[in-house]
């Protein structure tokens, strides 16, 4: 239904396998420091290896964040660049060229039209070669 406003889990997964998409936190273990969802009171108290999973994943060529928490975790493991929302940085690990792409939060309290996130991820898509 159109209209409804809840995600069919199944046809998410499908689409991810189907393209080639894996999800993974940045972080393996955090603290909140707030009782709330916000990244601004989270702390990092173990970031992932993330060098381990993409040596794992030779064909990955893109990691995408959604919020500043991860977005800074990564530019901290990596002394990428911090892209603009919607936008995207390239940087080198081992031999492989790769990109952070930023997207807006799919959180419904970022402060976006659902239209205007899926034009931001839709661009992101296109240039990846997904859709």
């Amino acid at each position: 239904m159109p209209d409804q406003k809840a995600f069919d889990k199944e046809r998410i997964i499908d689409f991810l396998q189907q393209k080639g998409i894996a999800l993974y936190d940045t972080a393996s273990a955090v603290r909140r420091l707030q009782d709330n969802a916000s990244d601004k009171f989270l702390e990092v108290v173990e970031p992932t290896d993330v060098g381990l999973l993409l040596k794992q994943l030779p064909k990955c060529h893109a990691i995408v964040t959604t919020g500043q928490k991860a977005t800074d975790t990564l530019k901290d493991l990596f002394q990428v660049k911090e892209p603009p929302v919607g936008g995207k940085s390239s940087f080198e690990f081992e031999d492989r060229k790769l990109f952070l792409y930023r997207m807006p939060s799919s959180s419904r309290a970022y402060p976006l039209k659902l239209e205007k996130k899926a034009e931001h991820y839709a661009l992101m898509f296109k240039d990846l070669g997904i859709i």
